[in-house]
C-alpha cells in the first residue's frame, strides 16, 4: 500500500529551470511534491517547448505570485525561417514552406519595426478564452475565432546570431507578448514566415536563472538538502520600496489598520523592526500606510 504524503507549511520561492515538453502546471506539481508543500503556485506559464525560469511560490509567497505576473520578461528564441506552422512552434503541423531570401541587412530593418510598442494578435494555441473554452481546444477542433488585437512592449529585440535560414533573439518584453506570435510576424514581414524552435526565458521581473535549479537536480538531493534551494518570499517583491514600523504600528498593521507612515505615496513592501516581512502596503498622500496583504507569522 502506497504510503500517503504528509504535505506541510513550507513559505519560499524556487527558481525552477523548466525542462522542454513539459506543461508548466505538470512541473509546479512535481516540485510540490518534491518539497511536500501544502501550497503551491507560480508566477506565469512557459508553453510546453520552452525552458527556463519559472519561479514556483510555496506557502505565503503564493499570496506574491501575482505580482509578476505583470512584470517583463526576457526570453532567448530559436527562429527558423521559410517554415510556417500551426501552433507558430516546432510542435506544430507544417503549413507553408516558402524560400528564404534575405541577408542580415534586411532581417536588421524589420526587427527595428518591432522594437516599442507594437500590436499583436493573440495565437489560437493559446490558454485565452472564449465563452469559457480555452482557445487551444477550439483550434484543436479545426476553429478558429477572431481574436482582438493587443498593445504590448518590446523593450529589447537583440539578434544574437544569424546564419543561413535561422537565426536567435534575444526578446524583454511587457505581460501578454507571445514569442511565437513575434517570430511569426517577423518572418511575415520578410516575406517567407517563420517559427519557433527553441525558447528559453532568462528573467521574470527581478528574478533570473542564477542559482535555478532544475527538478532532476532537485529529485537527486537529499530531502533535507533542498530548502536551501528557496528563497524568500520577498524575492519576488525586490523593485518596491521598503517601509519599516517599530513594534507598535507592526502590530496594528498586521490587524488590518491603517498606520502613519512617512513613504512615498505608492505600493511598497512592510517589515517589522525585527526584519520580518509583514506584507504588502499602500501608502497614500495623506501619509497613511493602508496594509494590502499581509503574511501569517
Amino acid at each position: 500500500m502506497a504510503t500517503k504524503r504528509s504535505w506541510q507549511r513550507v513559505d519560499g520561492v524556487l527558481l525552477l529551470d523548466k525542462p522542454s515538453g513539459m506543461t508548466s502546471n505538470d512541473a509546479l506539481q512535481k516540485a510540490r511534491r518534491l518539497f511536500s508543500a501544502a501550497k503551491a503556485g507560480h508566477t506565469g506559464t512557459l508553453d510546453p517547448l520552452a525552458t527556463g525560469l519559472l519561479p514556483v511560490c510555496f506557502g505565503e509567497a503564493t499570496k506574491f505570485s501575482s505580482d509578476l505576473l505583470d512584470a517583463d520578461k526576457t526570453y532567448e528564441a530559436d527562429v527558423l525561417f521559410g517554415v510556417t506552422t500551426d501552433t507558430g512552434d516546432a510542435q506544430g503541423a507544417v503549413l507553408e514552406q516558402r524560400a528564404v531570401a534575405f541577408d542580415r541587412a534586411a532581417l536588421d530593418a524589420v526587427l527595428e519595426r518591432f522594437r516599442g510598442p507594437i500590436s499583436q494578435i493573440p495565437p489560437m494555441y493559446s490558454a485565452l478564452k472564449r465563452d469559457g473554452k480555452p482557445l487551444y481546444e477550439l483550434a484543436r477542433q479545426g476553429i478558429e475565432v477572431e481574436r482582438a488585437a493587443r498593445a504590448v512592449t518590446i523593450h529589447e529585440l537583440a539578434l544574437l546570431s544569424f546564419e543561413g535560414e535561422r537565426c536567435r533573439l534575444r526578446v524583454c518584453c511587457s505581460k501578454g507578448t507571445y514569442i511565437r506570435t513575434l517570430a511569426e510576424d517577423i518572418g511575415a514581414a520578410l516575406g517567407c514566415g517563420a517559427h519557433l524552435t527553441a525558447l528559453r526565458r532568462t528573467v521574470v521581473g527581478p528574478l533570473t536563472l542564477i542559482g535555478a535549479a532544475t527538478l532532476d537536480e532537485l529529485a537527486a538531493l537529499d530531502e533535507s538538502a533542498r530548502p536551501l534551494h528557496l528563497q524568500a518570499p520577498d524575492a519576488l517583491l525586490q523593485t518596491l520600496p521598503v517601509v519599516r514600523l517599530d513594534a507598535d504600528a507592526a502590530t496594528r498593521f498586521t490587524h488590518g489598520n491603517p498606520v502613519a507612515c512617512e513613504a512615498a505615496a505608492g505600493r511598497c513592501r512592510v517589515y517589522g523592526d525585527e526584519g520580518r516581512l509583514l506584507g504588502l502596503g499602500d501608502a497614500d498622500a495623506a501619509g497613511k500606510l493602508h496594509p494590502r496583504r499581509l503574511v501569517c507569522a
